[in-house]
């Protein structure tokens, strides 16, 4: 099996997710495979636990994060900027993330650059998400766990403006080519990114009728034309183990879509 990091194609520098349905975890897997020093942060609101992250999460005023982040050992760990009425973090403003890493020795940074409201599904506004400077790679993620349910405001965050972006009304059935345009869509999930280098992930594939669903609306995207030349399947329930498949171009699902 693939490894996670290998299928999402993580080189040393900044990377982003975006989307719904497990970014954070995604991200917290990401750092915990990544053999050299990582940070996980935020441009938007989060809350970011030491527990799931693997180490400390450092809390500072936006003017001594950069001397916070470079005054640790740790090797892997978060920063963020606090947020007491809430009980989640502030977003940092991305040029600080962006010279933070250049000036910690960083190898990676990991970025949540947007929200969903703990949803399986989103269409982001015009502003969304919120990128750093100098990113090399953005996590598109939506939940398979969306596959067959009606849209609603259970499973997405802005459900109109997902309908929109599929082509579904609200109550509509989602299915693999309704979720393929939202991958595709330029008011859906990897709209907003510029040239950035982007990776569709289709998480929370944790059984075979969701795997199959899955490799369906893989194989949509990738018939849709060359933008993307693969889509990462994902389960992340057990925190040792990431489940990763790849679908490809040479992928027989994905020549049967294109046939």
């Amino acid at each position: 099996m693939t490894s996670l990091i290998e299928a999402l194609g993580i080189r040393p520098g900044i990377v982003c997710a975006v989307g719904a349905g497990g970014k954070k975890t995604l991200l917290y897997r990401i750092a915990a495979a990544w053999p050299g020093r990582v940070a996980i942060t935020n441009t938007v609101y989060a809350r970011l636990v030491p527990d799931e992250v693997g180490g400390p999460v450092f809390l500072s005023p936006a003017e001594e994060l950069a001397e916070t982040v470079r005054g640790t050992c740790e090797r892997r760990f978060a920063y963020s900027l606090p947020e007491a009425k809430s009980g989640r973090q502030a977003g940092i403003e991305g040029e600080r993330i962006a010279a933070i890493h250049r000036t910690a020795n960083l190898d990676l940074t990991l970025v949540k650059a947007d929200g969903a409201r703990m949803r399986w599904l989103k269409a982001p506004r015009k502003n969304e998400p919120v990128l750093p400077p100098d990113t090399i790679r953005v996590l598109a993620v939506l939940s398979a766990r969306a596959l067959g349910e009606p849209l609603n405001d259970r499973i997405a965050h802005r459900p109109d403006a997902v309908g929109a972006a599929m082509g579904l009304r609200v109550g509509e059935t989602e299915t693999p080519a309704a979720m393929a345009r939202l991958f595709l869509s330029d008011r859906g999930v990897t709209s907003n990114l510029g040239s950035v280098s982007v990776v569709p992930v289709i998480n929370m594939v944790d059984n075979e009728e969701r795997r199959e669903l899955a490799r369906e609306t893989a194989a949509h995207i990738l018939a849709a034309g060359p933008r993307f030349d693969r889509v990462v399947l994902t389960c992340l329930k057990d925190r040792d183990t990431a489940r990763v498949d790849t679908v490809e171009r040479s992928d027989p699902a994905y020549r049967e879509a294109s046939a």
